[in-house]
């Protein structure tokens, strides 16, 4: 499922923006597909205009209301209905996404014999200081058997003693969940965390859930501002 909401604070439109001959929808859309991963991969959005432009092109979307809170609840209104276990979110401003990152998300839960695992998520090593300093990079913290133990715009950890090595994890906002997992995301209120944080998967946090974290080394570019899309047009060239 790819939540497209056409609104966006930072960047209004930005999915329905030109990268080379395709809008950024489009290559998320059409690379998710190419993975060859999913049985079905479908647009989630709230605009006619997002819902057009898949469709047109042959794609898969449904139209879904305005006011959610987060992509999960919206995403969990288009999949109440469907006879499926395991669902994964692309966001939709993830126009360089690839096969291997998604494929090693997947793993965990065909590696999962015992259905421990209700959700997961991607994330990759940071290094830049600037970065890890950056409250648009949301930062998380694992255990040794690399479930998040929090997420946080701050830097986690503090580096109390700078001379000790620790790796810096930023979250990339790509989920699987078991479907059951997910629709009880959606009937628990916001809690303090998140709103606070405006980090979803801290809702799961806080209600015992953790998340199981997979490294992956390269995501591609997210498009959140008018300069990640031109970083994203040199890359495409």
């Amino acid at each position: 499922m790819i939540p497209a909401r056409y609104a966006s604070t930072r960047f209004p439109a930005k999915l329905m923006q030109l990268l080379g001959n395709k809008t950024v929808i489009r290559h998320t859309y059409d690379n998710t597909v190419r993975t060859g991963l999913f049985n079905q991969v479908i647009v989630v959005t709230d605009s006619q205009i997002i819902y057009d432009e898949i469709v047109k092109n042959g794609g898969e979307a449904v139209m879904s209301r305005k006011t959610h809170e987060s992509g999960s609840d919206r995403i969990a209104e288009a999949v109440e209905n469907l006879d499926t276990d395991i669902v994964v979110n692309v966001q939709g401003d993830e126009p360089f996404v690839q096969k291997e990152p998604l494929k090693k998300l997947l793993d965990v839960f065909t590696g999962d014999t015992t259905g421990q695992v209700q959700v997961a998520s991607l994330m990759q090593v940071i290094k830049d200081k600037k970065n890890i300093e950056d409250p648009n990079y949301v930062k998380v913290a694992v255990d040794l058997q690399m479930n998040s133990l929090f997420f946080s715009r701050s830097v986690i950890p503090y580096p109390r003693d700078p001379s000790l090595p620790v790796n810096y994890y930023e979250h990339i906002g790509v989920y699987a969940f078991r479907k059951h997992a997910l629709m009880k995301f959606t009937r628990w209120p916001v809690t303090a965390l998140e709103a606070s944080e405006k980090i979803e998967c801290l809702r799961y946090l806080e209600h015992g859930i953790s998340l199981k974290m997979v490294l992956t080394e390269y995501m591609g570019i997210e498009i959140d501002t008018p300069e990640d899309l031109q970083q994203a047009i040199k890359k495409l060239g």
